[in-house]
């Protein structure tokens, strides 16, 4: 990976130094998997202010919790084994991290101070901690095209997307310690729970409230709601978004947005009564979409028509697009501290 950032970096990190309140500072992170880089975006003007290189594949991106710091996966389809490091900060590319044995690293998240990521070359789910440089975890769900993941804030549960097999993964630390929840534990004792979904399953987010998980299947459009206390399809929905690619609640948890790839639609639907609300064109296809941290907007990555489309979430239309390169895909933010 080039370690040459654009002269547009010091102007983030002068964003970075004057910015306000915790939204004002928020900056929006797109991936281009044709360009090959990292578009760093103020969501208010809606321009790019820096772009860094990444490597040859990349598909999901993560700032740290401080949002000093970015970390893409570099897929490969599954053959590859890295991610790429950018300090948001000082605008330089830091050494990308050699993930194999943990080979296809693809979803990705930060919670407790480390990286969570999916293997899917490896079928398995890993953690890696920024502090020591170590993986420090691992788990393998033996299922295939092990793609997405979400961690709950406490560190105990880990969902994830089994792409080709139809089904979602719940791994749960089951060991609690001396001193009740959350109290430091000696080991961990991890167990798997597989729920069969359909076939194509990718995208998936968990209802703010934490009771729910909406999975969203390319293969027959249809989207499976599982509840999480009993780890049970509790309904399937014929949502007809045939190409389905990522799934998300809107922060009020009031409606679901569904991408697809083979739609130039953006499929919304009521969480409460699962029936259809609106279909919002925004191009020709799409993967990616992120809330706007205030629940105002949504942003979604139209790869086939390279940009971003932003949505009201009020009035359900297109306000805006972002020239992020070509391919956008992956969405994160990146809020200092």
């Amino acid at each position: 990976m080039k370690l040459l950032l654009t002269a547009a970096l010091p102007v983030w990190a002068a964003l970075l130094a004057s910015a306000g309140g915790a939204t004002a500072q928020a900056k929006l992170l797109a991936l281009s998997k044709g360009d090959h880089t990292l578009a760093i975006v103020d969501p208010v003007t809606l321009k790019v202010v820096a772009k860094a290189p990444v490597g040859s594949d990349p598909h999901e991106v993560i700032a740290s919790a401080d949002g000093r710091t970015a970390y893409v996966t570099i897929y490969g389809g599954g053959s590859l084994h890295e991610l790429d490091v950018i300090d948001l900060v000082h605008g330089t590319a830091l050494h990308p991290i050699d993930t194999k044995p943990f080979m296809g690293p693809h979803g990705i998240t930060f919670v407790g101070g480390k990286v969570w990521f999916t293997a899917e070359g490896s079928k398995c789910v890993v953690r890696y901690d920024p502090a020591s440089g170590t993986f420090d975890w691992t788990m393998g769900t033996g299922q295939n095209r092990t793609h997405m993941i979400y961690v709950t804030p406490d560190q105990r549960r880990v969902y994830t997307t089994n792409v080709s097999s139809g089904t979602v993964s719940i791994l749960v630390d089951t060991v609690i310690g001396p001193g009740g929840p959350g109290a430091p534990r000696p080991h961990g004792d991890w167990a798997q729970t597989v729920i069969p979904v359909s076939r194509g399953s990718e995208g998936f987010d968990v209802s703010p409230d934490g009771k729910q998980l909406w999975a969203a299947a390319a293969d027959d459009g249809t989207v499976a709601v599982i509840d999480l206390a009993s780890k049970t399809v509790v309904d399937k929905i014929d949502a007809g978004v045939l190409g389905a690619n990522r799934l998300q609640f809107t922060r009020d948890g009031r409606l679901v947005l569904i991408s697809s790839l083979r739609s130039g639609d953006i499929a919304v639907l009521d969480a409460a009564t699962h029936k259809a609300v609106k279909k919002i064109a925004i191009g020709h296809g799409a993967a990616g979409i992120l809330m706007e941290p205030d629940g105002s907007r949504a942003f979604i990555g139209c790869t086939a028509d390279d940009y971003v489309a932003v949505i009201d979430l009020k009035t359900l239309t297109v306000v805006g697009r972002i020239d992020v390169g070509k391919g956008p895909d992956g969405l994160a933010w990146a809020t200092p501290q």
